[in-house]
């Protein structure tokens, strides 16, 4: 699917503008293209992306055909730079995903490819149809608006990972189980990811805020450095949740070591108490004396069957016994 915003030199908004029509919007320097690619395969947006806008072929290829950490390149009259949107289902088996965003952005115009459809990209568009004032300050005010949505959405991800995180030390508290564990490293495993893109991220809008690229004015550097400084709390964020879940490891191993010891110290208890019995049993049990009454009745075959069946029904029922406990 291919989106296009068009805001003419007076004022005008037009929406999905035939390709005709592109090049004059092109030429029309204090207007504002918007062409959104979304899962369109790579023999629609080639064409567009190299012969109608004339992108070199490797920016080409790097939005196409490969994935990459967030980045951004300088080509001069037009720079291309790839934003990482998150999604979070903590159902899933790897709940944490990233959602690459490959934009290109000159003077007029603003190009995004969408190999999946980012819920992000859609909101920003809705808002500029809503209110068009979001295309009057150019094209390096819709950038930072793309990515202040996308920096947004990073909050609620490490707001449902700790409340996640926090639960389960609840629950290791009351009854630890292999299952608390398992979720545990799931999280952890999600918010290293999630510090992976925050990283480079965070440089990408830092390089933008500084004033490295000539494409972006200088009255709109301020506001790349608020994005900035929104990544970098988040960064402290993860690294703080982070601890929190070693700390959520330490405490289900230290309650499982405890709980071992409970059933060490249990199991101790019953040995001492067998021992005399043990040892009455096979001191008596030894056949060097001679038997001074009759005791055929011991010696007969129902006591035999009843001995036999004690010595099987004791250890299954010790052995549920101690399955109750939980010790097993």
């Amino acid at each position: 699917m291919i989106h296009t915003l068009y805001r003419a030199v007076d004022g005008t908004l037009h929406t999905d503008l035939p390709k005709a029509k592109w090049p004059v919007a092109l030429r029309d320097d204090a207007g504002l293209l918007w062409i959104d690619l979304v899962a369109e395969p790579s023999d629609v947006c080639r064409p567009i992306l190299h012969d109608d806008f004339g992108f070199h072929n490797l920016a080409v290829d790097d939005a196409l055909e490969e994935t990459h950490v967030p980045k951004v390149d300088d080509w001069n009259e037009y720079i291309y730079l790839t934003l990482h949107a998150v999604i979070f289902d903590e159902t899933g088996e790897d709940p944490l995903d990233t959602l690459e965003l490959d934009i290109f952005l000159g003077r007029n115009y603003v190009v995004t490819y969408q190999s999946h459809p980012i819920g992000t990209v859609e909101r920003v568009r809705k808002a500029c149809l809503r209110d068009p004032r979001y295309l009057e300050r150019g094209t390096a005010y819709l950038l930072h608006k793309l990515a202040d949505e996308i920096v947004a959405d990073y909050m609620p991800v490490i707001e449902q990972i700790d409340e996640a995180v926090d639960e389960v030390e609840s629950q290791i508290l009351d009854n630890p189980a292999p299952i608390h564990l398992e979720r545990l490293l799931v999280q952890k495993r999600a918010i290293l990811q999630l510090r992976r893109i925050l990283a480079p991220q965070r440089e990408v809008l830092n390089k933008l805020g500084r004033g490295d690229f000539a494409i972006i004015p200088a009255e709109y550097r301020m506001f790349y450095r608020d994005v900035y400084d929104h990544l970098f709390r988040l960064h402290d964020l993860t690294e703080n949740v982070r601890d929190l879940i070693n700390s959520t490891l330490d405490t289900y191993l230290s309650v499982v070591n405890n709980r071992m010891n409970d059933v060490m110290k249990a199991l101790t208890v019953i040995t001492t108490l067998f021992m005399p019995l043990s040892f009455l049993t096979g001191f008596f049990g030894m056949n060097f004396f001679q038997p001074i009454l009759a005791l055929d009745t011991w010696t007969g075959a129902v006591a035999f069957g009843l001995v036999l069946g004690a010595m099987v029904a004791l250890p299954i029922g010790m052995f549920v016994w101690m399955r109750r406990q939980r010790w097993m």
